[in-house]
């Protein structure tokens, strides 16, 4: 299949319309076969102090930093210190039975746990206090699972928690540690970490949001509505570069080999006619219109973020906005993605 030569300046245009109307606020990124065709900014990292947007800016990922967390998990395995198909008692022995003797780390990769979310009252009191693996276990660890693990998909960032835990436990090292010198570092991402807030970050997009408000109403800033450090589900801090670095990486097997890459980016549902999830382990895995596009988004009030893998014709699409919902990446990524496929 051919595909077209996106035209930049039309994107550009396009782009710059959605922040005339306050419509996008961060950095794109689109490269081919690992080459920058299109890096530019906009908007304010800090509307306070007047701070622009750079494309070196660092911004929230959301829940896009749980593909890392999946190829540290799939380095481990490489490695043979652990198997996805292993029970998470074997690592994690002190947990309650119905987690250590039903949830595999393949439940927990694919989101077919059980484990759910852990945005509840106890989140709400203690989330400014959340930094590290073990903060977050008491969130969730007495919570029924949902469903009987396998059975169903369910968005699960308890799960990706457990895979955090699951890592010390294997490596004794903490997470952060383990992936930034296996995945961060392997990769030259050099502006890539889950960053302790209550420190002075250079270079630090603050979100901004009108979650709470009326439409047209003041924007506020998120930096009361997020932890004060990511973790393996999400929350982590990256730059466009650093993605399109991680892409490079990902696609040319310096973090993982070429079979153990596949088995973490394949969907794991195609032949299972309940669940069309398109999900591998911590990648999304799309099929459409003659291309295959893996990576993963993320959100949350005053963050919106997306890295887009496009395996077929060779684009990668890079996307990190201080802004949420519409007024994030939807409005990009629609774009690029007309002028990839048509509008048809």
């Amino acid at each position: 299949m051919t595909w077209p030569k996106i035209d930049m300046n039309e994107l550009n245009a396009a782009i710059e319309n959605l922040a005339s109307e306050e419509k996008f606020s961060g950095a794109v990124l689109v490269a081919r076969h690992g080459k920058a065709l299109y890096k530019k900014a906009f908007g304010m990292a800090h509307k306070g102090y007047g701070i622009p947007n750079r494309t070196d800016t660092k911004f929230n990922l959301g829940s896009v930093n749980k593909m890392f967390t999946a190829v540290a998990i799939m380095k481990l395995a490489e490695n043979g210190l652990l198997s996805v198909d292993d029970l998470i008692g074997t690592y994690l022995p002190d947990f309650p039975l119905e987690l250590a003797d039903k949830v595999t780390v393949h439940h927990l990769l694919t989101h077919t746990s059980g484990t759910g979310l852990y945005w509840n009252n106890k989140f709400k009191a203690k989330f400014t206090e959340l930094k590290t693996v073990s903060d977050y276990i008491p969130l969730f660890i007495e919570d029924p699972l949902l469903f009987e693990p396998g059975t169903k998909w369910a968005y699960s960032n308890s799960g990706y928690i457990i895979l955090g835990a699951i890592i010390e436990s294997v490596t004794g090292k903490d997470y952060f540690s383990f992936v930034r010198d296996k995945v961060y570092l392997p990769a030259n991402m050099l502006n890539t970490d889950c960053y302790d807030l209550e420190y002075d970050v250079p270079n630090l997009a603050v979100g901004y949001t009108r979650y709470g408000t009326a439409e047209g109403g003041p924007w506020r800033n998120n930096v009361f509505l997020h932890v004060v450090k990511g973790g393996p589900a999400g929350g982590g801090y990256s730059t466009v570069e650093d993605l399109l670095q991680f892409d490079i990486a990902l696609r040319t097997n310096k973090l993982l080999s070429p079979e153990w890459t596949a088995l973490a980016t394949t969907d794991k549902f195609h032949e299972n006619p309940d669940m069309q999830m398109q999900y591998g382990y911590g990648f999304m895995d799309v099929r459409m219109k003659g291309e295959r596009v893996i990576g993963h988004n993320g959100g949350l009030p005053g963050v919106s973020a997306l890295l887009n893998m496009y395996m077929n014709s060779g684009y990668t699409l890079a996307v990190l906005s201080n802004y949420d919902g519409d007024r994030g990446v939807m409005g990009v990524h629609v774009k690029f993605e007309e002028m990839l496929f048509g509008n048809g």
